[in-house]
């Protein structure tokens, strides 16, 4: 399995509106197209409103490198710029736990 967390800081109120619109946008076409794609979980942050959190899991490195490919993912990924302040993406290994 491939995993990731990222980290997003948002500018402001109006950004988290914009942010959460395209991510609403983005999510069914991920759920609908991309099998390889196990979990695809966003996160609002507890004490910290202009934040979210991603936790994405993928079958493996080539259903994450299908991932980025799809239409939906480039598009998500050119737009979410105007909404950020600042954003941290960390991939992990040694995946392990209840669940996966």
């Amino acid at each position: 399995m491939w995993a990731l967390v990222v980290r997003f800081e948002l500018r402001d109120e109006q950004a988290v509106r914009g942010f959460d619109a395209l991510v609403a946008e983005t999510l069914p076409q991920i759920i609908a197209t991309e099998p390889g794609t196990l979990v695809y979980a966003v996160h609002e942050v507890a004490d910290a409103p202009l934040s979210r959190v991603f936790y994405e899991v993928y079958a493996d490195r080539a259903a994450f490198e299908v991932h980025e490919e799809q239409v939906h993912t480039k598009r998500f990924l050119a737009e979410r710029a105007q909404y950020l302040a600042d954003f941290r993406v960390e991939f992990l290994t040694s995946l392990t736990g209840k669940g996966v």
